[in-house]
């Protein structure tokens, strides 16, 4: 009893974790990019406006940066408390993918510091904008380092199985497992997305607030239009992802699809409910869709969950994880082109206010979705820590103190998460784009 509610906490503690995480993992892996952006049209176009976006970019995402060190710290902490056996059995597997992602980040780190304490040193702004590359890059590569880890975790392979050990470790063979390039390509392309939908809900919000100014409206037209193409290419990548699940994780797929017969020319399941187990109601069926998606042939056979013992089936409710992630995909990549195609054809539904309130809402869903897909993908695995190998189950601690845990860092990111707020909110109220680029006129830059 004590062993299994040891296991309850620890995978309420590391899901609480990673899901306060992500929010500033996100940001701090898409707004370099942004940023960069923003200086490079800047400079091309001579125009102080974009220039400034990413001058104000650049001091919220210092925060997002601050506190995403504390929760990426805690994820370590909780990997070698939590989950023991996991880090005991592959520690030394995923040991060179999560020194690389500490390295990307110091890496990241430096060249930030020295970008931010720059401005307006360089005669050439084009030199100062080159200190964004390794910034952005570090950023992105963050992202691709610790997502080979969980790939790893769904993929494992670069090893040897003996006595219940890993032995003849290749750690290369381990980080470019089957399940990495599309976990690593859809991770870092929605983290461009949801950082290009939280700046265009901002935008859109001064708008709504009153300020007319053309600051925002620019803002808001680029990151709206980085967020359609990342949303597009999202989309692209999650076919490839359907296609590797069916070749390599079978079982998740037809848990996501609720997809319960092995069946040729399978329909796609949408939306519905499941009641008394097996039977859905008021879903919308796909007809070939999911041999489609599987496959890439209408009539291909796709393995339903009447192949899998029962105890290794992962939770039916990812279905509606999956649903939400792909709905507000849809709907963000939508208004994103509306408003662009709106806006190039001067029409004036794109400064209507139910119409900004809807770009707004964009910001927040798109967290949303970065969110269930998360929780998608690693209860989509379940009951696996290592798929295959080690069950969940086996891996936790046996420690009775684990609630105690989850209180003191339920405190910790309620914390950081309002003084974070708090921060960022006086930031900009304090210091409007008006009176920046008045200033800026005044001291002639």
């Amino acid at each position: 009893m004590e062993s299994e509610q040891a296991v309850f906490y620890s995978r309420l503690l590391t899901e609480l974790t990673l899901s306060f995480h992500i929010i500033y993992a996100t940001i701090g892996v898409g707004i370099p990019f942004l940023i960069f952006l923003a200086q490079w049209l800047g400079i091309k176009k001579q125009d102080e406006h974009y220039i400034l976006l990413a001058r104000r970019w650049t001091r919220g995402f210092v925060i997002t940066v601050a506190v995403g060190v504390v929760t990426g710290t805690a994820i370590g902490l909780q990997l070698n408390l939590l989950w023991p056996t996991f880090m005991e059995l592959a520690g030394h597997v995923i040991a060179l993918p999560l020194f690389m992602e500490t390295f990307a980040f110091f890496f990241e780190a430096i060249f930030l510091g020295i970008y931010l304490y720059t401005w307006d040193r360089f005669r050439d702004q084009r030199k100062h904008m080159l200190l964004l590359v390794p910034v952005a890059i570090g950023a992105s590569f963050s992202a691709v380092f610790i997502t080979m880890v969980n790939a790893f975790m769904n993929a494992p392979q670069g090893f040897e199985l003996a006595n219940g050990e890993l032995i003849n470790v290749e750690p290369l063979v381990a980080m470019f497992n089957p399940a990495m390039p599309t976990k690593v390509s859809h991770v870092v392309a929605t983290a461009y997305m949801t950082s290009a939908f939280v700046l265009a809900a901002i935008g859109a919000f001064r708008l709504l607030r009153g300020s007319n100014h053309i600051y925002h409206k620019k803002a808001l037209l680029l990151t709206l239009k980085v967020g359609l193409v990342f949303s597009i290419a999202s989309a692209i990548i999650g076919d490839f992802a359907g296609k590797y699940l069916a070749e390599y994780q079978p079982e998740k797929l037809a848990a996501m699809e609720w997809h319960f017969e092995t069946e040729e020319q399978a329909s796609l399941t949408l939306l519905g409910f499941l009641a008394n187990g097996e039977e859905i109601k008021f879903s919308i069926e796909v007809p070939y869709a999911l041999s489609i998606l599987a496959h890439g042939d209408p009539n291909a056979e796709v393995i339903g969950l009447d192949q899998f013992a029962e105890d290794e089936i992962p939770p039916l409710y990812i279905h509606y994880l999956f649903n939400i992630m792909v709905i507000i995909g849809m709907i963000t990549m939508i208004i994103a082109l509306f408003y662009i195609v709106g806006n190039a054809l001067n029409r004036t539904f794109v400064k209507n206010r139910f119409f900004l309130w809807l770009i707004v809402s964009s910001g927040p869903l798109s967290m949303i979705a970065i969110e269930a897909g998360w929780w998608l993908a690693e209860v989509g695995r379940q009951p696996w820590v290592l798929r295959g190998i080690l069950r969940t189950e086996n891996a936790a601690t046996t420690s009775n103190h684990v609630d105690f845990m989850l209180l003191f860092f339920i405190g910790l990111y309620l914390v950081l998460g309002l003084a974070s707020v708090i921060v960022l909110t006086r930031m900009f109220k304090n210091n409007p784009v008006e009176r920046e680029l008045l200033d800026q006129q005044r001291n002639g830059r």
